[in-house]
């Protein structure tokens, strides 16, 4: 399965996004990730090299640009979970991506200069999705203030997103000095705070976005998955036998 953290505008939190899910897929969910970093300021390889320093489980990560949609497919071949952390422009490589993504999640903020990117990231998966009509889009408010004075500001932002025709999610991150403290060292939210506000944060995100109810669910789907493919490999196997038989 292919997932995109994407959108046009920076500073909007894919990079920590994608991190953190990674690593909720990894240790929670016990999948197995590879993530593509298709930013040419290299955050999210540059986290995968700090936390390969480490004891913590290692996630792989390969770099991509470009016209990346084959190899994009090649990986989903050999991973359950292919998490693509693209730069904040409209690109190449975002667009190959949601050619072939079964998810994209799209950061913003609650502020006016992020909202006025959704209008032409609507566009984008308008055109992408006559490409990849099974593709689910979702915006998701990013960084949100906590002052109990401010949540008009998150709630305006959520009604923006809605007039257009993607998903928000109800889901939300807050403005929290541990995003920024996990990243600096390889490290996520889970490994600083396993039940902490901001891990709690984004086990809903993700599982808002995939449609589950909790971790549990997605590990008894994937070993599913997993048992079924070995079954199939093996029944195919012997319908060829039988084909080449008759």
């Amino acid at each position: 399965m292919i997932i995109l953290i994407g959108g046009e505008k920076g500073g909007s939190g894919k990079s920590c996004l994608a991190q953190n899910i990674s690593v909720f897929l990894t240790t929670e969910c016990q999948a197995s990730v590879i993530m593509v970093d298709c930013d040419p300021q290299r955050t999210t390889s540059d986290w995968i090299q700090a936390r390969n320093n480490t004891d913590l489980s290692g996630i792989n990560c390969v770099q991509l640009y470009g016209k990346i949609r084959n190899d994009l497919l090649s990986l989903e071949q050999h991973y359950d979970f292919v998490i693509v952390d693209c730069g904040g422009q409209d690109n190449l490589a975002l667009r190959a991506t949601m050619s072939v993504a079964s998810y994209v999640l799209m950061p913003l903020r609650p502020k006016r200069r992020d909202l006025k990117t959704v209008s032409h990231m609507d566009d984008i998966v308008a055109t992408c999705m006559m490409i990849n009509p099974k593709m689910h889009a979702s915006f998701v408010i990013t960084q949100c203030p906590s002052l109990p004075n401010q949540a008009n500001r998150i709630l305006e932002a959520k009604e923006v997103c809605r007039t257009y025709d993607i998903n928000v999610l109800d889901a939300v991150t807050y403005s929290r000095n541990i995003y920024d403290d996990s990243e600096e060292s390889g490290l996520s939210v889970f490994e600083i705070d396993a039940s902490g506000k901001a891990a709690t944060e984004i086990r809903t995100i993700a599982c808002e976005m995939l449609q589950i109810e909790n971790a549990m669910e997605l590990r008894n789907r994937l070993a599913d998955k997993n048992n079924n493919r070995r079954r199939g490999d093996y029944g195919s196997g012997r319908s060829q036998e039988k084909l080449y038989a008759v």
